[in-house]
């Protein structure tokens, strides 16, 4: 775990706690553009809100997440979970709101392709990888500027980065498939493989979309695992519906959020025994 990541987030807690809140802390702004992390949080999000014909996807949705932090976001379907990362990636402009990572880069001003090199990447549900490739090919292509299939055949990574390749594979728990053909893979390291790529660009903030969905429970105890051993290093936002995998995520630990979404704003927000016990969550969402 990274100790600077670490520390920040605990000086943003107090630093929360000893101001009166998320607000104070935003007092200073720096220059666009410099990711700055002096107070503790990775992202901001304030009353955003999103409609489409109509329908508000979200409706002044304010949250934010301290550095090296594992937030689990739970929530019915419709609740505006697909539509709040796509604010953050970019891809959806908001109608209001601010969306900023760290205290100064204010995300509504950049597209989805400056937002991945600014250092927060996103994982969708289905992976996405290169069938055809090997897994340590995939690896590689996730670092070039090229991404079509022959420039990855023709690039040869620094020694740094076989390195680099040779940490994730093993944090990935893919080393030993390293040159086997990711079409071959079961469905749950594919996930892992999609996470690996990932993490070869060394992102701040980790966005996962149920990342366990269609699992075995085997895969998702390991994909517990892999997610555990990255909070700290980055910061993780996982949008989960199984809940005995959100539980392993939190371990009863206090000092983990759990955020519950309904109807595209906060509904609760706590340890996972709070929010499995706040009646309004039981009634719109864990009850069902």
């Amino acid at each position: 775990m990274s100790p600077d990541l670490m520390e920040q987030g605990v000086e943003r807690l107090q630093h929360s706690t000893q101001s009166g809140g998320r607000s104070a802390a935003y007092g200073r702004v720096l220059r666009e553009g410099e990711l700055d992390l002096s107070h503790g949080t990775v992202l901001y999000l304030e009353d955003i809100s999103v409609s489409f014909d109509g329908f508000k996807a979200l409706n002044k949705l304010s949250l934010d997440i301290a550095a090296g932090e594992l937030r689990c976001i739970i929530g019915p379907n419709g609740a505006g979970k697909t539509t709040m990362m796509d604010v953050i990636t970019g891809k959806t402009r908001p109608d209001a709101g601010q969306a900023f990572f760290g205290s100064t880069i204010n995300l509504l001003r950049h597209r989805e392709s400056e937002i991945v090199r600014l250092g927060i990447g996103r994982k969708f549900q289905k992976p996405t990888v290169f069938e055809q490739l090997t897994v340590l090919q995939n690896l590689e292509l996730s670092l070039q500027a090229d991404p079509r299939v022959l420039a990855c055949l023709r690039f040869k990574p620094t020694a740094t980065q076989l390195d680099r390749m040779d940490a994730v594979l093993t944090q990935i728990h893919l080393k030993s498939e390293a040159t086997r053909q990711a079409g071959l893979l079961s469905h749950g390291q594919k996930q892992w493989l999609e996470i690996g790529m990932l993490l070869m660009l060394e992102p701040k903030l980790l966005l996962l979309d149920e990342p366990v969905a269609g699992m075995t429970d085997h895969e998702t105890e390991r994909t517990a695992e892999l997610l555990l051993s990255l909070q700290g290093q980055h910061s993780l936002m996982v949008v989960e519906h199984d809940m005995k995998f959100i539980a392993a995520l939190t371990a009863d630990d206090v000092r983990k959020k759990v955020t519950v979404l309904h109807e595209g704003s906060v509904l609760a927000e706590g340890t996972l025994n709070q929010v499995q016990a706040n009646p309004q969550v039981l009634e719109v969402y864990l009850g069902r």
